[in-house]
């Protein structure tokens, strides 16, 4: 085991911390100030994004390498019409940190409205082992896990037609 200082520790924490909470920034619809360069440099360049569990293994498989992660994740953002709108809230937030290793758990909720008008609200679990050097994370393995989808547009739908009754 590495033998870090607290301060060493926080730093690696914190860094592990930024890095997801600004990947998933970027994979908001809009997105502020999108990157594609940005986004590519918070992978290592020999990194891992997989979906796992029955559902995510099927439709996102593995990706290796920046270049086909960046690939696979830009096909869901603008200019690709494939959401209106998207924000991802991370919770449940369990880092840990050996030297310059850290691995990350959060549980994700995505909201997304699609092109079609139709939304839905979806909850995954998300790990991920970091690098750490010099403060700055970069993701080496990512997972994620569908567990929890419900659309949204039904329930506005609902809601609506409840309304016009009165």
């Amino acid at each position: 085991m590495h033998s870090a200082t607290a301060a060493e520790r926080i730093e690696s924490r914190e860094a592990v911390h930024r890095v997801m909470c600004r990947y998933m920034e970027l994979c908001d619809v809009p997105s502020v100030e999108f990157s594609v360069e940005e986004l590519a440099s918070l992978f290592t360049p020999d990194a891992v994004w997989e979906g796992i569990g029955t559902e995510y293994a099927l439709e996102f498989g593995t990706r290796r390498g920046r270049p086909e992660i960046v690939g696979m994740l830009t096909a869901y953002l603008p200019p690709n019409s494939h959401f209106r709108g998207n924000v991802h809230l991370l919770g449940s937030e369990q880092i840990e940190v050996d030297g310059p290793a850290g691995r990350g758990r959060w549980i994700m909720q995505q909201l997304s409205r699609y092109e079609d008008e139709s939304a839905e609200l979806l909850v995954a679990r998300i790990t991920a082992e970091c690098e750490v050097q010099g403060g700055i994370a970069r993701i080496k393995h990512f997972t994620t896990e569908k567990l929890f989808v419900t659309r949204l547009d039904e329930a506005t739908r609902l809601l609506e037609s409840n309304g016009k009754r009165n």
